[in-house]
């Protein structure tokens, strides 16, 4: 496992005493004063890293927190959609869908593989990349297709695997050398990576795009090589998809179920401002009540922060701000069609190479003997500004286009209508604005500090952005709603309240040449 910490030459960190100071209006003051508290702890959202971290306090001896929640249940973005035409409907993932990497031999263990495997979520391991021997594939597991139909661009598809592994590596060599960050885009060209055909634009897209949601041009070199192999090199390469029919949310709800009681949940409570002062917080809901605490956990998406959904009084601090601006979110859209009959691949995957790059690339079965054999179901992945795209578009016309490169790709066959048709439009949703976050180049380890770090006492901040090692993932999540939890734990227990440290100002080490 290689984790990588590094500091740009050119950056120096400028280390604040403290947030800048805001007035709290005299209200929410009062309210503190004079009303009793509904709990010691407000955990808002509940998703991995909410569900967690009111674990771990329970572990910790302490439940008088509430997890408020703005939807009818747990899960966050582990989301499950009903789907398929009567007398044939079938839970399909819209949401987080695998269990990425598990363990190898003694070594750490993936914490969302091991409450897979508590509850007893059915998996089956997805083969992304074929079976290899040296120089020779034996088996594939990936059809390939462009807009001509069936064509085989194998030695483009396998090229594309070592390409990206030249491009982690050659990251891992530029961290000891304290050389700065780039795009992967840049970071490919450096390696020889040149995509320049539409196969192999299609080829990249498969090893890059569909696993961080966004492009190499808009993605950190360093931060993916680094979040890809803390994953894939700590746990094992393995990738479980799941394929239970209570949804992949149930790994998280039936963990909530294990120690929750009903009062420490409110759901369909959506939270509009949080006000935060010495004396606690009051959280203001959707339709007028309010809820009052010590303290206020928040594991809201990063998309959410970004687009102002839920507002803070005082507002933020410039530090915090920053840093909330300076990460990105991926959108990842998984489009699903219910068709009479099977009429495509019989390999898990398939991929299409367009002319405009990231076109509905990636396609998978769950009609396949190792999923939901009669199901009629195929589903396509876009991400990123294709992803934003089509959230603008009706369905039916996004179903036009989607049957018209399901044509392309099958010219001899006669495509139906589907039975059914779904697709979730994370960006646009106000309570996710987007699928996961990830690192762009311009993001410093510096303000993913200050994005961890709590404001004041009384507000404080997890969710997968928050890991540095493990942003986009679920077991990113897990470890922050875990890890601050206990910091806040001592706080309530009284054992040391020092917080997490933030930098007041992100500087260059040399100023700006531009004489």
């Amino acid at each position: 496992m290689h984790h990588w910490t590094y500091t740009s030459p050119l950056l120096i960190l400028v280390f604040g005493l403290g947030s800048l100071a805001f007035p709290v209006p005299p209200e929410a003051q009062r309210v503190l004063a004079v009303k009793p508290k509904d709990a010691k702890v407000l955990i808002l959202g509940g998703g991995v890293a909410g569900v967690v971290a009111a674990r771990t306090m329970h572990e910790q001896g302490i439940d008088d927190f509430i997890i408020v929640e703005a939807r009818s249940e747990l899960g966050g973005r582990m989301m499950s959609h009903e789907f398929g035409a009567a007398g044939n409907r079938w839970a399909v993932e819209v949401g987080a869908n695998w269990v990425q990497g598990t363990q190898t031999r003694n070594g750490p263990a993936n914490p969302i593989w091991m409450l897979a495997k508590k509850h007893n979520v059915s998996l089956h391991s997805s083969d992304f990349f074929g079976r290899l021997i040296p120089e020779r594939l034996v088996a594939r597991s990936v059809a390939t297709y462009d807009y001509s139909g069936p064509v085989d661009f194998q030695d483009i598809f396998q090229e594309s695997i070592r390409d990206f592994d030249r491009l982690t590596a050659l990251a891992g060599a530029r961290v000891p050398q304290r050389l700065v960050d780039m795009t992967a885009r840049s970071g490919y060209s450096l390696s020889g990576a040149l995509p320049n055909s539409p196969h192999k634009m299609a080829a990249e897209y498969y090893q890059f795009d569909w696993e961080f949601g966004a492009t190499p041009e808009e993605t950190s070199w360093l931060a993916s090589s680094w979040a890809h192999n803390s994953t894939f090199r700590m746990f094992s390469h393995e990738n479980l998809l799941s394929i239970d029919q209570r949804g992949f949310k149930a790994l998280i709800q039936e963990e909530a179920e294990s120690f929750l009681d009903q009062e420490q949940v409110k759901l369909n409570a959506a939270v509009t401002t949080i006000h935060s002062s010495e004396n606690g917080v009051v959280v203001s809901l959707a339709g007028g009540s309010e809820l009052m605490a010590d303290y206020a956990l928040c594991t809201f998406s990063l998309g959410v922060l970004q687009h102002e959904g839920v507002q803070f009084v005082p507002p933020l601090p410039v530090w915090k701000l920053e840093a909330i601006h300076s990460m990105s979110m991926g959108t990842y859209t998984k489009i699903f069609l219910q068709f009479p009959k099977k009429f495509w691949f019989d390999t898990e995957i398939a991929l299409y190479a367009d002319h405009e790059r990231g076109r509905y690339p990636i396609w998978q079965s769950l009609d396949h003997e190792a999923f939901f054999p009669g199901c009629g179901i195929l589903f396509a992945t876009v991400t990123g500004d294709f992803s934003r795209r089509i959230e603008s578009m009706d369905d039916s016309a996004v179903q036009g286009e989607i049957l018209a490169v399901l044509q392309s790709m099958f010219p001899d066959a006669t495509i139906p209508d589907p039975l059914d048709f779904y697709f979730q439009r994370w960006y646009s949703d106000p309570l996710f604005r987007g699928s996961y976050s990830n690192w762009p180049a311009n993001f410093l380890s510096e303000h993913q500090t200050n994005l961890r770090a709590n404001v004041g006492k009384r507000l404080w901040f997890a969710g997968e952005a928050t890991s540095k090692k493990h942003f986009g993932y679920l077991h990113g999540a897990y470890s922050e709603g875990r890890d601050i939890a206990m910091i806040m734990a001592d706080c309530i227990h009284g054992r040391g309240c020092l917080g997490l440290e933030h930098i007041d100002r992100v500087r260059n080490a040399l100023p700006y040449d531009i004489a």
